[in-house]
């Protein structure tokens, strides 16, 4: 006896179509999973054992071959645990296998056959809309996330539920959407005394999606300042909030009440982060924080104690806004469009820049400690900014604009930019041509002054690049040793 259901596997974000082929035979009694399954896929054998025996379901007594077909393509995790299920139950005949028809399924089964979310369920369903089906079977908590993709949840608590739905024993259980939920607190803006151009910096970095640098001795507010940079950012549209949902699933970071992200992502892990959790990659090709960081904010805070290999390894998204990861599995590609936000000291010992200590560092120290940041992840970051130490008066004098005052001159700055980009004029297109022949500004290093100059035109509110405009551009490349 044969029957079969529907699945998905993931590589990447991609969700793959995968036919989960139950045939039961006489002989020994056996069960094996075929089809390059991991170990959290062979260890489905136990889960959906009993699973069933606690849905009160009989187990068959036969020789039980399961295949995940595919057979070349790798099946990763426990989602496979309810389709597998199923299948069984439906080559036994303990339901209709038509009954499966037109249903996708993803689940994880517990021992007493309780179904559990698992991360990927809005990719899974997205795959299930385009092989044409319009019925996921989930876990409840997973509902609202397949709702996303446009197909039809079927959210079942119990294996058992499942199997009383697909007889025809009971109507599906009903789901609504989540209540809307506030998104947690961010820091305000109001909070920051003094530093108007470390608030400038920050504001023209919101307005035009730029990379951002701060340098300066410790206390100065740098990640202060940084962390304060998601609350002047506009909210996402529906697409851009849907891809980072996408990311979220899979990554299992997607709260069952919160299933659409709508604020942009922050992110700001550790500096021993790895390579492979920066960017992404692992044994499982999962998405780094990086990635995560989609339509978001990248925080590396401390940014010349990470290993130089994870920074050279963003580059590229820094570039092409994907990260490419290439192994003897497979081949991935994540999209990685974020904005780089860094912190430093300007030395190793911290004192340089503070006028009231004395740097120790040695000519040679310090040296080492620059060449942690290439020449050319530093040309991919618009603007480098030393934030000095704030004054005492400044600590004592009034609070400063309010974050949903700023953020309301960032979303008219961005439509301005995506109607139409302001041109410069012909005084502000000789600066910069003068420019780039006086600084050791590159062709890359050019083109992101141009994007600079033109956001802090669309800010003002002018129609074209003036060359005071190209002028503030410019400050913000200096290098940090300079400008403090």
């Amino acid at each position: 006896m044969l029957a079969r259901t529907v699945t998905h596997a993931l590589v990447g974000l991609d969700a793959r179509r995968v036919d989960v082929e139950a045939h039961l035979q006489l002989g020994v009694p056996a069960f094996a999973i075929v089809g390059l399954a991991d170990r959290a896929c062979q260890e489905a054998k136990e889960r959906v054992r009993s699973g069933i025996a606690s849905a009160e379901l009989e187990w068959p007594q036969r020789r039980i071959t399961v295949n995940l077909a595919p057979a070349e393509l790798r099946k990763e995790g426990s989602g496979f645990d309810l389709p597998i299920a199923l299948a069984v139950l439906a080559a036994s005949r303990q339901i209709p296998p038509d009954a499966l028809l037109g249903h996708a399924a993803v689940g994880e089964l517990s021992l007493d056959g309780r179904l559990r979310p698992v991360g990927g369920a809005l990719a899974a369903a997205e795959g299930a809309r385009r092989s044409g089906l319009r019925k996921v079977l989930c876990a409840a908590e997973s509902a609202a996330e397949v709702a996303l993709a446009g197909v039809e949840p079927i959210p079942v608590p119990h294996l058992g539920d499942a199997v009383e739905y697909l007889r025809g024993d009971a109507p599906p259980l009903s789901w609504s959407a989540p209540e809307p939920v506030a998104p947690p607190p961010v820091a305000d803006l109001a909070e920051v005394r003094g530093q108007e151009r470390a608030r400038r910096a920050l504001e023209l970095a919101a307005a035009g999606r730029h990379n951002l640098l701060l340098g300066g001795p410790p206390g100065t507010g740098k990640t202060m300042l940084a962390r304060r940079l998601p609350g002047i950012l506009p909210a996402l549209d529906e697409e851009a909030a849907l891809d980072v949902s996408r990311i979220h699933s899979v990554a299992g970071l997607l709260p069952p009440d919160r299933p659409l992200v709508w604020m942009p992502p922050f992110r700001a892990p550790h500096h021993t982060a790895s390579t492979a959790a920066i960017v992404g990659g692992g044994p499982h090709l999962r998405p780094g924080e990086a990635s995560l960081a989609h339509h978001g904010v990248l925080l590396l805070d401390e940014l010349a104690e990470f290993q130089r290999p994870a920074l050279e390894a963003l580059r590229q998204p820094l570039e092409d806004g994907v990260v490419s990861i290439a192994r003897a599995a497979g081949r991935v590609v994540f999209p990685a469009r974020f904005q780089l936000v860094g912190t430093m000291n300007l030395c190793p010992c911290g004192a340089r820049g503070d006028p009231g200590a004395e740097c120790s560092c040695s000519p040679q120290r310090l040296a080492r400690y620059r060449d942690k940041l290439s020449r050319a992840l530093l040309d991919r970051v618009d603007l480098v900014l030393a934030v000095p130490r704030a004054r005492a008066h400044d600590l004592a004098g009034i609070a400063g604009e309010a974050s949903a005052v700023v953020r309301v001159r960032v979303e008219a700055a961005r439509r301005r930019l995506e109607a139409e980009r302001p041109r410069r004029t012909t005084e502000a297109d000789a600066l910069l041509t003068r420019a780039v022949e006086r600084l050791p500004l590159s062709g890359r290093g050019r083109a992101r002054v141009a994007r600079v100059s033109a956001t802090i035109a669309a800010l003002a509110g002018a129609d074209a690049v003036l060359p005071e405009h190209v002028a503030e551009a410019l400050s913000y490349r200096s290098p940090l040793e300079r400008a403090a």
